[in-house]
């Protein structure tokens, strides 16, 4: 089997986490232990935590996904969590700047937050990640909750950034599920986008088994689209989608083996510094 680096996985310890339905629905127990078997077990030698939502709708602290990683063994990464105010900013940026070695990107919950990524709110984290050459994961495509807002969730939406910021790297996560061609057109047009395809698949069954081929159909085509799969990252969004089905969407992709090798590890330890 070949190896692999999960860029996108989320976990807390809290009863209260929102994705623990998801974590059910796939028999899963949705504990640190628990992943870092399903990682031994698929080949996933590293991995990138972000903080996973609450039920009250904020994200879980960074302070305890910081925790979680430094409990792995050296096998999780921290992403802090950057959410839209002055105080969360300035937090965010103190804590990539006291963990360099650490922090491998930031995250920006487009969708969950009322806010877009144009937002000035934003700026000194955009700066810093710029001067640090830190790369920020933004929530692009559907929401996991009903009253996600999709008009700011949308990928389209970072085209301006990508146009003013050349040099920040942008990661639009699940691939701005399901506006791929946007996102493909985004790929190809920025040296500075990316996108990853955590989270595109979750369950078993007839249709879900079916929903990953189609899946797998739209991101080879634009891998097409964009010449080639250097800007695409292997992400499971753990507990929504399992080890298993996510590297059975890249065994899908009608692409040659050298461009699932990029997709599967080497784009990851390239754009994340692993």
């Amino acid at each position: 089997m070949p190896r692999a680096i999960d860029a996108h996985i989320h976990l807390s310890e809290r009863k209260d986490d929102d994705l623990r339905r998801f974590a059910k629905n796939n028999g899963l127990r949705y504990t640190l232990n628990e992943l870092l078997e399903s990682m031994r077990r698929h080949h996933v030698e590293h991995g990138l935590l972000l903080s996973p939502p609450m039920r009250s709708g904020a994200p879980l602290p960074n302070e305890e996904i910081i925790g979680l990683c430094q409990r792995s063994g050296g096998r999780l990464s921290p992403v802090v969590t950057v959410e839209p105010t002055k105080k969360a900013v300035g937090s965010a940026i103190k804590f990539a700047q006291e963990r360099k070695r650490d922090v491998k990107a930031f995250k920006i919950r487009l969708g969950y937050v009322k806010v877009t990524a144009q937002s000035a709110v934003f700026r000194d984290a955009y700066d810093f990640s710029e001067e640090e050459g830190l790369p920020i994961m933004f929530h692009t495509g559907d929401t996991a909750s009903a009253d996600g807002d999709l008009i700011r969730s949308h990928p389209l939406t970072l085209d301006r950034l990508a146009n003013e910021r050349e040099d920040l790297t942008i990661v639009l996560c699940h691939f701005g599920n399901p506006w791929f061609d946007d996102a493909a057109e985004l790929i190809y047009k920025h040296p500075n986008v990316y996108a990853d395809i955590s989270g595109l698949t979750t369950g078993g069954g007839e249709y879900p088994d079916r929903f990953a081929e189609v899946i797998a159909r739209k991101i080879s085509e634009a891998i097409y689209f964009a010449g080639g799969a250097e800007k695409v990252i292997f992400g499971t969004d753990y507990p929504i989608t399992k080890h298993y089905d996510a590297l059975n969407l890249v065994k899908l992709l009608r692409i040659d083996d050298a461009d699932k090798e990029n997709i599967l590890w080497r784009n990851a330890k390239k754009v994340f510094k692993l």
